[in-house]
């Protein structure tokens, strides 16, 4: 078995922490795990694209266009940006959350209407509100790790210690948050 998973938004969303979080459980389980970081202008709010493969043994970090297994999109515009890398039968989970980009803030452009439903014509979604849900535990930086429970959840892997991992991979005064955002995500997909 090989997987391949995506994982894209805007700088400062978390999507390179959720990586590392899937990285050190999958490590965990004995899989071989290659992953590769693409920051971009993330420091100014800027695209940022996270891919990882695994399985039994992999060769490679970069996913090609129409290799991704699965997507997590952050932000809704940028699941559109990398919708070409998921496979024609490949699964979106995407944040129904959008972040003006410099060019939309200035006024250059106009942020794009009809970002979800343009990727649910073409492949199989689970939209989720993960900002309200974070929000709803009482801090809006854990939609990541809401992100990441819908993600483990739509993978199937259940068989991951994610609580451990969390654990060992968030600062310790985070970690209760985070353990409640991981079972949040995977209860939004259920």
């Amino acid at each position: 078995m090989k997987k391949s998973v995506i994982l894209v938004g805007v700088g400062g969303q978390g999507a390179i922490l959720t990586a590392k979080i899937l990285v050190g459980g999958l490590i965990q389980k004995g899989y071989d795990v290659k992953m590769s970081e693409v920051h971009g202008m993330s420091q100014r709010g800027g695209s940022v694209s996270t891919q990882v493969h695994f399985g039994d043994k992999v060769y490679a970090p970069v996913i090609g266009r129409g290799e991704a297994d699965i997507m997590v999109a952050f932000e809704k515009m940028e699941a559109v940006r990398y919708a070409e890398f998921l496979k024609p039968d490949g699964v979106a989970v995407i944040n129904d959350y959008a972040m003006e980009s410099s060019a939309t803030a200035a006024g250059l452009c106009e942020y794009p209407e009809g970002c979800v439903e343009a990727m649910q014509a073409a492949f199989r979604c689970h939209v989720l509100d993960a900002a309200s849900i974070a929000q709803s535990l009482g801090n809006p930086k854990c939609m990541n790790v809401v992100l990441f429970g819908a993600m483990t959840k739509v993978l199937g892997l259940d068989d991951i210690d994610w609580e451990q991992v969390i654990r060992e991979t968030v600062p310790a005064k985070f970690v209760e948050l985070n353990l409640k955002a991981y079972e949040a995500g995977r209860a939004a997909v259920a």
